[in-house]
């Protein structure tokens, strides 16, 4: 049986209440609908390693919430629900921080946020893989922690880290969910950035290719995260096998100048074909999921 996504919601609001319910109804989700503020609250403190999208109403109240979420430190992915009424609220608010309503809110809680407004309900679906999607990609540096103390910062950076660890493994163990594998953003593809966006992808994507060539044979417990996370990058920015490969050839090509210097033989390179096919192997396996099935 496949792991079901859980979702708490609190929307106090009637107007979004009903379409709400019609949306979620049907599809693979466990939701909770939360019925006060503290209700609510005590029941994502109780559920923190397991939920895994928000779903709250753009109100005073919500901000109010998720401040509280945010000193505690339960960093999860969220939708904000806007109606003309609160996204009016939300607007003024932004003035008053001199910010458009998106940037007000997220400094409320992170800037994963996903904002979503009441017309867009029936596509709620395709909300909560966005919001996932974007949390899963939020670095460290974005969080609003610049007031807090250094030790604070990375206490909030490592739970960070282990939330997103556990939703990508939750993921990843429910097959028959396709959300984030098959509707990524296309705006994050390689092909699709800015020059200097594409040249620090690759930079990344190369330095991490290096990190895994030199560990492969060591005996290291983190050498299959560490392909993961570089196959996540290479997967989500639409990287292709071929481009892994000329990564790899490079990579040789330097390794083996080093070696003609130091007098040493090159047939030790011959051994990282194996690192080259565990990594392809997995890139294949992440876009063979990505196909939607029938």
């Amino acid at each position: 049986m496949h792991s079901q996504l859980l979702v708490g919601s609190y929307i106090p609001s009637g107007t979004l209440q009903r379409p709400l319910r019609q949306a979620l109804d049907g599809q693979s989700y466990q939701v909770y609908y939360g019925t006060s503020e503290a209700d609510f609250l005590q029941w994502v403190g109780q559920n923190r390693h397991r939920i895994d999208c928000l779903l709250l109403e753009a109100s005073a109240v919500s901000y109010s919430l998720l401040q509280s979420l945010q000193r505690k430190d339960i960093l999860l992915p969220a939708i904000v629900l806007t109606t003309p009424t609160t996204l009016a609220e939300a607007q003024e608010l932004a003035a008053a921080q001199g910010k458009d309503a998106p940037a007000a809110i997220a400094t409320y809680y992170h800037n994963a946020l996903v904002s979503l407004e009441q017309t867009e309900v029936p596509q709620l679906e395709r909300y909560i893989h966005q919001a996932i999607d974007h949390f899963l990609k939020l670095p460290h540096n974005q969080l609003p922690t610049a007031s807090e103390l250094t030790a604070l910062e990375d206490t909030r950076h490592f739970l960070l880290s282990l939330q997103q660890q556990r939703l990508t493994e939750k993921l990843r163990e429910r097959l028959g969910y396709l959300g984030v594998y098959y509707k990524r953003n296309p705006h994050n593809f390689l092909r699709n950035l800015a020059p200097p966006e594409q040249r620090e992808v690759m930079d990344k994507l190369r330095n991490d290719y290096r990190a895994i060539t030199l560990a492969y044979f060591a005996k290291t417990s983190d050498i299959n995260q560490r392909i993961d996370t570089f196959v996540n990058l290479a997967f989500f920015a639409d990287v292709s096998v071929s481009q892994i490969v000329e990564i790899h050839m490079e990579l040789m090509d330097n390794f083996s100048k080093q070696l003609k210097l130091e007098g040493r033989s090159e047939e030790i390179l011959l051994d990282y074909r194996l690192t080259l096919i565990d990594v392809i192997a997995h890139l294949c396996e992440m876009y063979r999921r990505s196909i939607p099935r029938e």
